[in-house]
């Protein structure tokens, strides 16, 4: 009986312990998850909008150096 004891008493200690870590985890993880306000959203739009134009025209630059340099 006093071996369960000890093992029940050490298992909770753990257990305890180790909450702390899950708790950080969780506070540590991307904001992504958290829901954002409708400006908050509609900022985030725009500036996803913003990046796929610049890398749309960043690539037609590429072929088209990639062009002229083929036909070079």
């Amino acid at each position: 009986m006093k071996k369960i004891l000890t093992l029940m008493a050490t298992l909770v200690i753990a257990v305890s312990l180790s909450m702390p870590a899950f708790a950080q985890e969780a506070q540590d993880a991307p904001a992504e998850a958290a829901p954002q306000s409708a400006p908050a959203q509609k900022q985030a739009k725009k500036k996803h909008a913003k990046k796929k134009k610049a890398s749309k025209k960043s690539k037609k630059q590429q072929k088209k150096q990639a062009d002229e340099g083929a036909s070079q």
